[in-house]
């Protein structure tokens, strides 16, 4: 028998992420900085504690996640779960590690088939929509020591974690996107330095294309929300309204216009690779071969891609700023444990292992960033690459993707839409138009 005590608590929900760590040696040209805007959610909770306990005899849990599998899978298996295995002679480990685009379906079919894990790596635009189904522990119940994690990390991306007044996980890893260039294409385009301005971004992809019809000045994946949002932003549109009430006059409004009509002349005119329209394209390769002068992403690049390519030079800038500012999106996982499980202390205690001083700043030797506010010791950013300085630098206006339990589907809508507008079935309002109209039901109605 366990003690129960009853307390209240106060939670402030900071919805806009205020990285505190500046730049390390970045020599990226500044750009023009907007007011961060933070919004503060209070709200009085009464619930009930359980101690969780060590498990008695030997359990076998299972971590499902989407780690990649060139450096970060193979730590945690080879590192991480060894060395948490070793101080936990009781519990057993099973990762499963399971490709990005493959996850989010296998998570629901599993959920409805009662088979879900005990423990999974979430994306943190699924944690609305897990938590909404009831399908994830909320964990300031459950967890005795909750408070000191939560004091532990940085209240940005604690606040992914929260919904309907409970958080339903903790905050795993955090990143953003920033400009990558190859320095060896820009200087062969005459330009001394990567752009800091969408003005200056547009011009240098002219003198980019006039270098041949195979080179392209910038290359993305697709038109889903990770590689528009630092687009729509940076032109100073929005994908719905603060409030999520609807998405008319945001997603379809004047700003976020300019940016997709930005992204659609610059594809008509050669500037950006045709894999945006969702055919693929190997953004590594292309920076290597120098057929691709600039993409944006994260700071796994840095962990995989001078290992891949050696002799090839890459610099790192941030995102070109528009009427918005420099805007890129706030990326990250947050690591939740699923109400099925039937070894839910052995799971709790997986996730305060993950999110301890060794298993972090372990995962930043791989690419990942960490979440605990310690970071931003002297003797912690020793620990971690360098490359990361410009990444937190880019944190500070970076912006969340819109955090609703329908963003899936909202996601598919404007992605549909905006393929076929780049494709030019649609005109660049119609299109818009097009997923304002599909996305407000949704959002006015999220439990459907």
């Amino acid at each position: 028998m366990f003690s129960r005590s009853k307390f209240t608590f106060l939670t402030s929900l900071m919805l806009i992420l205020v990285v505190v760590l500046t730049a390390c040696g970045s020599s990226a040209t500044p750009v023009v900085q907007t007011a961060v805007v933070t919004q503060v959610v209070t709200q009085m909770v009464n619930q009930v504690v359980t101690a969780t306990p060590a498990p008695a005899g030997p359990v076998t849990i299972t971590f499902w996640n989407a780690y990649s599998a060139t450096s970060e899978e193979p730590y945690v298996e080879k590192t991480l779960i060894p060395a948490f295995e070793a101080a936990h002679p009781n519990i057993t480990v099973q990762a499963v590690n399971i490709p990005y685009d493959q996850f989010h379906q296998k998570l629901l079919t599993a959920i409805a088939g009662g088979t879900a894990p005990d423990v999974a790596r979430l994306d943190i635009i699924w944690q609305p929509e897990f938590a909404n189904l009831g399908a994830l522990v909320p964990l300031d119940q459950t967890m005795s020591d909750f408070s000191t994690y939560q004091k532990a990390v940085f209240p940005g991306p604690l606040s992914t974690t929260f919904y309907g007044g409970h958080y339903y996980g903790l905050p795993l890893d955090t990143n953003t996107r920033v400009l990558i260039y190859n320095k060896a294409v820009l200087q062969q385009a005459g330009i001394a330095n990567p752009p800091a301005t969408i003005d200056e971004f547009n011009a240098d992809c002219a003198k980019i294309k006039a270098l041949g019809p195979n080179h392209y000045c910038f290359a993305d994946g697709g038109m889903y929300g990770w590689a528009t949002g630092p687009w729509v932003w940076s032109f100073g549109g929005d994908f719905a309204a603060p409030d999520l009430s609807k998405a008319t006059g945001y997603i379809n409004g004047p700003d976020t216009v300019a940016a997709y009509t930005f992204l659609k002349n610059a594809l008509d005119a050669g500037y950006i690779h045709p894999g945006i329209k969702g055919g693929g394209v190997d953004t590594n390769a292309g920076l290597a071969n120098g057929s691709i002068a600039m993409d944006l992403d994260g700071p796994w690049f840095f962990a995989s891609f001078p290992t891949q390519f050696p002799n090839v030079q890459i610099g790192s800038a941030l995102m070109p700023a528009g009427k918005g500012g420099s805007i890129s999106v706030v990326g990250g996982e947050d690591i939740a444990e699923f109400q099925e499980s039937k070894n839910k202390d052995a799971a709790t205690e997986f996730i305060r292992y993950m999110l301890s001083a060794d298993a972090q700043f372990g995962m930043a030797s791989v690419g990942q960033m960490p979440v605990l506010t310690s970071s931003s010791d002297a003797a912690n950013l020793a620990k971690m690459p360098s490359y990361f300085g410009i990444f937190f630098e880019q944190l500070k206006t970076s912006k969340a993707r819109t955090p609703t339990p329908v963003y899936s589907k909202m996601e598919t809508i404007f992605s549909d839409d905006g393929v076929a507008i780049l494709s030019g079935k649609m005109t660049v309002q119609q299109g818009l138009d097009d997923a304002a109209s599909k996305i407000d039901p949704l959002l006015a109605n999220p439990n459907q």
